[in-house]
Formats: C-alpha cells, structure tokens, sequence
C-alpha cells in the first residue's frame, strides 16, 4: 500500500478502474480524478531546484530569441525539428533531410506526410491561440489538421471519439492492453474537467501545472490516433499562453524521445500508485534539459550565421544576390537551383552564380546524387539542427 506522509492510501489518488461490459467480454477502464490531485503536489528541494533552473532557462531562451536576427527563420525550423522528433516518438520513419527535401511534393511519402501535418498543426494552433483561448475546441481543431489526410484519417479527424481505445504493442486487443482509457462517456467528462482546469487560477508553478497536464490529456486520451503528438503540442501552447515561452523554441520532444521508456513509465507509475511527484520530477528534468539544448542551439545557428554573413560581405558587388540566397537558405537549407531562382524571382544564371560563391565559401555543399546534382545543402546549418534527429 502506498501511503503519503500524512498516512493517508495514495492508490486512489489519481483516479479508479471501471469495469465495463460483463462476463468475457468485461474489461476495465481508468477514469481519471479532475486535477488538481486532491492531496496537493509534494515538491521535494530536489525538484524545487529543478523548478528554479528550469523557469530561469526559460527566460533566457526567451532573450536569446529577442536578440537573434531572422528568429522567425529560426523558429521554423525549430518546429520542424520539434515536429520530426515527436513523430518520430510514435514510430514515424523520417529524418530532417526528407522533411526539408526541395521535391517534397513528389518525393513525401507517408511517414513525411505525418511529420508535415505536425507542422502544419502547430501553426495552426499557435496562430489560433490569438483568437481562441486554450480549449477542447481548439485541441480539436488542432487534431483536425493534424490528422487530415494521413494514415488516421479515418479515425474521425477533429473529433473525440465515440468508441473504446487501449495502448499495447501490434495486435493488442482489450483483453490484453498495456493501459486502457476511460470509455467515451468518461472521457467526455474528463476533458470537460481538464479544460476548466487549463483556463483555471492555480497557485501550482506553471512547469508544475504543465505536467499535469500532460499527463491528465494523455490519460484521457480522447482521440482514436495522434494523442502523443497532440499531447506533447499541448505543452508548448500551455507555455505559450502563460507567456513562459515567446516563441516555440522549445523541442521537448528530443528529451522524451531520448528517455522514451522512462517517459512512458513514469507516466503509467501514476495512474498505478497515485505518486505524481515522481512523473513532476521527470518533466521539469526535461524541460529543464530542453530549455538548455534550445539555448545552445541558437547560440550555434546566431554565430553559423553571423559568420556566414562576414564571409557574404566580402564578395563585393556579388554580395547582394548571394545575401539574399543566405536569406532564404536559412528558411530552406535544402535548395535546388531552378527551384530557388524561382523562389527569389532571379534568373537561373544568377542564382547559380550565387551558388557556386557560397560553395567556394564553404556555405553550400552540392550532394553527390548525380540524379540530384543541382542540389544543394547548407550543410553546417542542418548539422546543427540534425542533432536527436
């Protein structure tokens, strides 16, 4: 029995097994207590530590973010890093190379089409926080987009669902899941009690309340498919509406994805014994250690890009052309020749011009595909991002 410090059964604390349907077709269901747990979270001087670093790392990631020049072409390719890394938590097999190919329209296949509807989410939702608070209907929305023409469309984009799921490995059925959820009619209740709760005053440090939340959304787990990738989107735009995080420089997922079965145990050790101190501890850990890898990558791509900027200015005359080539390579550091001229609205002999400068600078690389030999990576900028990737 496991027990708090004032005695009292912490089995409960989290919430209770249902028993559904009956006979040999019984089953239980774990519905979810509403949060805040009903004994307050225990924060010991460990995680209190953790807490102070973490938010302080926050606020300098939000600094740095102020200071570096083009953070908007920054930022998109945070998210696509973030994007990639929680797909790829969920089994998604693709790599950053092939979400930035050039010919990605005829080159995607259906793992990349996953990783492009995250982005694509993400957007989304950060652009929709201005005009809706953080609600079940915008996580509904969100899904929506998410899950619009890729495998799991069938599972009702944009909707709750109305049906039983589980977790379990390949051809796991109810009978023997790793974890089943609360059934539909619980799990309505349950997302109505962790909206009120997300738009709630709490007295709980924000990173507190964020892991909470986490773990309450994927407890719940109220859509048939993309419930990770929603859950761990559901942490950036909480930190994004307290005002935490400035911009979604953060990619939480590298850290899970790194700890991938600590994460998933800790999150299954509360619904077990009610402790969520443990799972609290963990997520500040990787917010903490998310925070810093942000920072230092920025740190990197501010001075990649400064560096490359001197280099730029010592072309002379060609520097306007191949400076606004360096602008776009940071937003598509995979390019092809006609492609780009297009894009920039130059010339293809211009452009191409450019390009061999910022080879011979070093900047651009040409990949050795033959069938791909107009193209051309900034190969320095994507080893920078590719790290966990």
């Amino acid at each position: 029995m496991i027990l708090s410090s004032g005695g009292k059964n912490l089995a409960a604390r989290a919430g209770k097994w249902k028993t559904n349907l009956s006979g040999e077709a019984a089953y239980q269901s774990f519905v979810p207590s509403p949060l805040p747990p009903t004994s307050p979270v225990a924060l010991d001087s460990e995680t209190v530590r953790l807490l102070i670093r973490a938010n302080r790392r926050l606020a300098v990631l939000s600094q740095l973010g102020a200071r570096i020049p083009n953070v908007n072409l920054f930022i998109s390719q945070y998210v696509r890093k973030e994007a990639l890394l929680s797909s790829q938590i969920e089994g998604t097999q693709a790599t950053l190379e092939d979400v930035l190919d050039p010919f990605l329209e005829q080159n995607a296949n259906r793992d990349v089409a996953e990783v492009i509807n995250y982005i694509k989410a993400t957007e989304f939702a950060i652009a929709r926080l201005s005009a809706l608070p953080l609600s079940n209907r915008l996580i509904k929305e969100t899904h929506a987009v998410l899950m619009t023409g890729v495998r799991g469309q069938e599972k009702t984009p944009g909707q709750f669902r109305h049906s039983q799921n589980w977790l379990g490995g390949y051809g796991s059925a109810l009978k023997n899941a790793s974890y089943i959820p609360p059934a539909p009619e619980e799990m309505i209740e349950a997302m109505s009690d962790l909206e009120k709760y997300i738009n709630a005053d709490d007295d709980l440090d924000i990173l507190v309340r964020a892991a909470l939340i986490h773990y309450q959304f994927e407890t719940i787990h109220p859509f048939l498919d993309g419930n990770g990738r929603v859950g761990r989107l559901l942490i950036t735009l909480f930190l994004l509406e307290k005002g935490l995080l400035k911009t979604p420089a953060l990619y939480i997922s590298y850290f899970l994805k790194k700890n991938r079965v600590e994460y998933y145990d800790r999150l299954s050790e509360v619904r077990q014994s009610g402790n969520y101190e443990q799972w609290v501890k963990f997520f500040v850990r990787a917010i903490d250690q998310s925070a810093q890898d942000a920072a230092e990558t920025i740190d990197k791509l501010a001075a990649l890009h400064e560096e490359n900027i001197a280099l730029i200015s010592g072309l002379g005359r060609a520097s306007k052309t191949a400076s606004r080539l360096f602008a776009y390579l940071e937003q598509n550091p995979i390019i092809e020749t006609r492609k780009t001229a297009s894009a920039l609205g130059a010339t293809f002999k211009t452009v191409n011009a450019a390009i061999e400068r910022l080879c011979r600078l070093g900047i651009l690389v040409r990949l050795s595909d033959k069938r791909r030999n107009r193209t051309f990576t900034y190969q320095a900028y994507l080893e920078i991002l590719r790290e966990g990737t």
